[in-house]
């Protein structure tokens, strides 16, 4: 895969002008407005927590529900889907993919969670409660993130395009393409739906854009930079991947791939 960490490749040539776009325009730009129908909001953040998490951990989804840390882990070999105390990181349950499938972003809906793979087109449906395997489902493209807003599931493939999911059959709708400023924001990964916005990673950067999921357009991006250094991480691909949302106490988590914690911050507008 080239100068790619390995995990996560794609072949289109446009993620890395928009992560360039996105570096120049946000990285350097304490506040800009753009040519949109309203300004930019550009967030920084404050911890207000600090959780373990396992630094073996190749994060790939991230969801928080009625008081436990849901997690999706990739690597072929090592993908699990794991429930676990947020406090102390105690495992409650886990199940294993197959040694063959390269496990990616996962989503509760309902009693029913969803795990992703990257590349084997497959699609798991479990059981919350039991992990039980319920179903399987097709995902004709690569599997990346996944997002609920209650209504319909929003899928990432690593370009700047969510596909819109019917989560009863797992049938693609529509498509919605993300842009910043009419450019689009390619290398979209783990997903959260939180207050009416799709919040998404933009890999191997240490920005999470907020999506208006009528538009596709970024509306406000938020800036995570330093927050690496915060963690003991494992290697190379230890990059920031993670985003749940704890609707009850209205709590931000975020984490990254072979991180050793998880981080409850609030955010700080600039």
């Amino acid at each position: 895969m080239g100068s790619q960490p390995q995990g996560k490749s794609t072949n289109r040539t446009s993620g890395a002008c928009s992560i360039s776009f996105l570096a120049a325009g946000l990285a350097l730009i304490a506040a800009v407005s753009v040519a949109q129908e309203a300004p930019m909001k550009r967030f920084g953040y404050r911890i207000t927590n600090t959780y373990p998490s396992d630094i073996n951990a190749f994060t790939q989804g991230l969801s928080f529900y009625e008081g436990h840390l849901y997690l999706g882990t990739g690597k072929r070999g090592q993908s699990r889907l794991t429930k676990q105390a947020l406090e102390t990181g105690e495992v409650l349950q886990s199940i294993a993919l197959s040694n063959r499938y390269f496990g990616e972003g996962i989503e509760i809906v309902g009693d029913r969670i969803f795990q992703l793979t990257w590349q084997s087109n497959l699609v798991y449906e479990y059981d919350l409660a039991t992990f039980e395997q319920r179903a399987t489902h097709y995902n004709p493209t690569e599997g990346w993130g996944l997002a609920y807003d209650g209504e319909t599931l929003y899928l990432s493939d690593g370009s700047s395009t969510l596909n819109k999911v019917d989560p009863q059959t797992f049938a693609f709708t529509q498509t919605l393409e993300v842009t910043y400023n009419d450019q689009p924001v390619a290398n979209l990964n783990e997903l959260e739906f939180i207050n009416g916005e799709i919040w998404a990673n933009v890999w191997q950067t240490e920005f999470i854009v907020r999506i208006d999921p009528s538009t596709g357009i970024v509306r406000s991006v938020v800036d995570l930079s330093g927050l690496a250094e915060r963690t003991a991480r494992n290697g190379a691909e230890a990059v920031l991947n993670g985003i749940a949302y704890d609707k009850e106490t209205d709590r931000l988590l975020v984490t990254g791939k072979y991180w050793s914690n998880v981080f409850e911050i609030e955010l700080v507008e600039r």
